[in-house]
């Protein structure tokens, strides 16, 4: 069975091929493309050599068979994705400003995206981590009850809880973000903010006060603080590393960060160090990065070792 296990959306994204292209105009579109945040971590997973399992569903249509076959060819288990007839896969729209910022417009409520629902704890053997992504919690109270009860069942099967908030604006509806992810963050282990969610999350300005608040979860072990182009610094309660970004010519960041997840959990599963699985996380975000489409990057251990050793031969 999967040593990594992920539960939420499965989209597909249909993008604007260049910045200032407003969704309000008419105009030219290109996708589509294998998406959603939860999707974008596990297929990298996969790709990093591990087995995963995702559970989620799409529709009984085109959309569908485009996410099924990325992970057929990827080699991401989808025994829990329910294929739904007479009902549409969830799409998300997406465009860029000149000034880098995104806008997104999503169609997955009252879609098969939120229709996945946990297996029995039977079925579960041997789990190592159970990955959320904040996102899955905000389209609606039902699905977000079956993520945290999921949680709940993976943990108690031994699995550790890995936590990216992923906050997405547009999607809480002005709702609190503390009080939809609360419950995730009693079961996390590792944690994944940006800085202003990790502010948002504790209630703390200063970077250091705000990890020693999160650090004090009950569960909690690892922070690893998502800085962009300053790279990432990570956190246990006896040490610190810093970790640079990999440069490279950005094409489209989409999906970066949630192969950086993917990269950190698989130098975990390796026995790797804190500091090793960073910059493993860095090169998969990096090469996601450097490709148009949220998981189009050239993702593979070699590429991955690739780019990690000529930053080593400089």
């Amino acid at each position: 069975m999967a040593e990594v296990w992920t539960m939420g959306e499965l989209l597909v994204e249909i993008m604007r091929p260049r910045r200032g292209m407003p969704l309000s105009d008419a105009g030219e579109f290109l996708g589509p493309f294998p998406s959603g945040a939860t999707a974008i971590f596990i297929d990298t997973v996969a790709r990093l050599g591990h087995s995963a399992a995702i559970i989620s569903g799409v529709g009984d249509d085109d959309f569908g068979t485009c996410l099924l076959d990325r992970f057929a060819r990827d080699g991401v288990n989808v025994d829990h994705v329910s294929v739904v007839p007479h009902k549409t896969t969830g799409v998300a729209f997406v465009t860029y400003f000149p000034d880098g910022s995104r806008r997104f417009l999503y169609h997955w409520d009252h879609t098969p995206a939120v229709m996945g629902r946990a297996p029995e704890p039977s079925a579960v053997h041997s789990p190592k981590f159970f990955h959320v992504m904040g996102c899955a919690l905000m389209p609606n109270e039902e699905f977000r009850q079956a993520v945290f009860d999921a949680t709940k069942m993976f943990a108690s099967r031994g699995a550790k809880v890995s936590f990216d908030p992923n906050i997405r604006f547009e999607l809480l509806g002005g709702r609190a973000p503390q009080d939809i992810l609360r419950p995730i963050l009693e079961e996390c282990s590792i944690l994944f903010p940006g800085e202003r969610e990790l502010q948002l999350l504790t209630g703390e300005s200063e970077t250091e006060r705000a990890v020693e608040k999160a650090l004090a979860g009950p569960k909690m072990e690892t922070i690893v603080l998502k800085r962009g182009a300053r790279g990432a610094a990570v956190y246990s309660r006896d040490t610190r590393v810093e970790v640079p970004a990999f440069p490279i010519e950005e094409v489209d960041p989409t999906g970066a960060g949630d192969c950086f997840d993917a990269g950190f959990i698989c130098g975990l599963l390796e026995g790797r160090s804190l500091k090793e699985s960073a910059e493993i996380a860095a090169a998969a975000g990096a090469l996601d990065a450097a490709a148009f489409g949220p998981m189009e990057g050239d993702i593979s251990p070699q590429t991955v070792r690739a780019i990690r050793e000529r930053r080593s031969a400089r």
